[in-house]
């Protein structure tokens, strides 16, 4: 089973917050690989193969796990950019954040998130908010190939 998993990004610069991410998609056996990156810059600098990742396969991610309060570049910034690109768009983009506020909820889906899950205060309720989260974006939901973009 396996071998069918694919690459998640997790991009979130709270220690706790990413330790539980990781933990979860570990414990669940969820993504063959977790790429992390810990602010917006550093996010897009991934996605884009630029600065430190220049060396990076240009493969995308079978889902991204986006907090919105990041240094740097806001997650709602980094979100713009991915709908806006055409190799970037068709790749899954959950927030997952502490924001409680509707225009953040607002503006994500305006600008096409896959889904907003605010963060789970409680240990086993964030793990288990993880785990469907993974278990769903990066096996059970089918992308479009990696090097194709639609007609």
């Amino acid at each position: 089973m396996t071998a069918n998993l694919k690459k998640v990004l997790v991009v979130e610069d709270n220690s706790n917050d990413l330790e539980l991410t990781l933990e979860a998609l570990e414990e669940y056996h969820i993504a063959n690989a977790v790429d992390v990156v810990r602010d917006g810059a550093e996010a897009l600098d991934y996605l884009y193969c630029r600065g430190v990742f220049e060396e990076r396969l240009p493969y995308n991610p079978a889902v991204i796990l986006l907090d919105l309060k990041l240094p740097k570049v806001d997650g709602l910034e980094v979100l713009r950019a991915i709908r806006s690109d055409e190799h970037l768009k068709f790749i899954p983009v959950v927030v997952l954040t502490s924001s409680r506020e509707e225009r953040d909820l607002m503006t994500s889906y305006q600008l096409g998130v896959n889904a907003y899950v605010v963060k789970p205060v409680n240990f086993y309720d964030f793990i288990e908010a993880v785990k469907q989260l993974g278990m769903f974006w990066a096996i059970i939901n089918e992308t479009p190939p990696l090097d194709k973009t639609p007609a």
